[in-house]
Formats: structure tokens, sequence, C-alpha cells
């Protein structure tokens, strides 16, 4: 006999109250989540035959999640997006267990499932002479050439993420005594703070505030930086 758990409805309540409203998680991991699901009930209606309107927690159960799990990677998915996979089913098992206590035995077995290790690839770096050939190859004689300057210098003085960079706007950063603040969306330090530096010279677009792509840019001054490798 299928437990009370409807599949459907924990989904609905899983996304909508667990991950935006009680976590507000960012809008890729709610995207990289539902993508999971997607491809989980994909699966299903092929090996259950069995909408996903029509689901109960105990079609997913270890062995189905596992032999999911193991049709990634025969399609071509690596360890890291079988893993990745398998946290979103994890999130989603340990929101299930409050949600129905009776399932707890069935949740646990899912639970279980270990996450594969793989080789991790090792983080390179780029070298100070690199960093200041990029530094130098904008023109900044104009005004596309001082725009591209200030924000490849800020990308390298606070390692702010591409998605974080071009969501600034003037009034996502400050430059203070302390250094150069962007107040950039981040789950782990929503407020980063440049140091301060001691070798600083301004270029100084005038203060201008520019229409670009659709976001105001207000650059009031760039701080030069002799960046340490």
């Amino acid at each position: 006999m299928k437990s009370s758990g409807n599949v459907p409805t924990l989904i609905e309540r899983y996304f909508s109250e667990r991950l935006m409203r009680q976590r507000n998680v960012s809008a890729n991991t709610i995207a990289s989540y539902r993508d999971t699901f997607r491809l989980l009930f994909t699966f299903a209606q092929a090996r259950l035959r069995e909408p996903p309107s029509a689901l109960a927690l105990d079609d997913l159960d270890a062995p189905f999640i596992s032999a999911f799990l193991e049709d990634l990677e025969k399609r071509g998915a690596g360890i890291r997006t079988r893993n990745l996979r398998l946290t979103a089913i994890r999130s989603f098992f340990r929101f299930a267990s409050f949600e129905e206590p009776a399932c707890g035995a069935h949740i646990q077995r899912v639970l279980a499932i270990p996450s594969k290790r793989h080789d991790k690839r090792q983080v390179h770096f780029l070298t100070r002479p690199e960093i200041e050939a990029i530094l130098a190859s904008p023109d900044r004689a104009t005004w596309i050439g001082r725009r591209d300057y200030t924000l490849l210098l800020l990308a390298a003085q606070t390692g702010l993420r591409l998605s974080e960079l071009i969501g600034l706007d003037r009034d996502a950063r400050m430059s203070t005594a302390a250094g150069l603040v962007p107040t950039a969306s981040r789950r782990c330090w929503p407020n980063m703070c440049a140091p301060p530096v001691s070798d600083v010279h301004r270029c100084r677009p005038s203060g201008y505030r520019r229409t670009c792509c659709g976001t105001v840019l207000q650059w009031s001054c760039c701080r030069r930086a002799s960046i340490a490798p």
C-alpha cells in the first residue's frame, strides 16, 4: 500500500516554502533543483509508467533513486553532476521527513545513498604579470575602455563572480577609507570588503552617470592598487 505522501503537494511546498520563503535561496539554486526533479519525473514516467501527478513518496525509494543516478551517468553526466542531483534529492527528502514522519524509515534509506568520490580539479590562478597584462588591455582613452578597466580591476581586487559583477550599480558600491566595499548579494558573505591599499591613484570619469545595457553606472573614482600575487 502506498503511503499518504503526495509527491506533487510536497514538491510545491518544498519549493515555495522551504527554498523560497524559509531559506531564500538564489534563483540559480532553484533552477538547478527544478531541473533535477524535471529529470527525475521524466525517469519515473518511463520506468514506473506513472505521471508526476500520480506519484507517491513510496514510489521514490532508494533503489529507484539509485537507478535514476545510474541512468544519469549512462547518459553522459559526470560524477559532479550526479552528486549535484543527489544533493537536491536529499534536500527534498529532509524536508519530507518533517512533513511525513510515518515515512521516516523510507526517507532514511534514501538519505543514506552516498555521493561518489571524484578527483578534484586544481584551482588555477593568475599571476601578477598576467593580471597586470589584462588590466593594461582596455583603452582608457575611451569611456568603454575606462568602464572595462574598472570592472576588471574590481574583479581582480574583490573576487566577485561574473553574475555579481554585472549586477552592480551605483548603489551597490561605495568608496571609503577602509577600501572598496561592493555590497554584492552572496550567500556566504553578503558584504564583501576589499582591503585598503597604499598605492592608489584615481582614474576619474568625471563622476558621470551613463546608461549601458539597461544598467545605470556611476563611477566616481577607480582605485588602482598593486595587486598581490
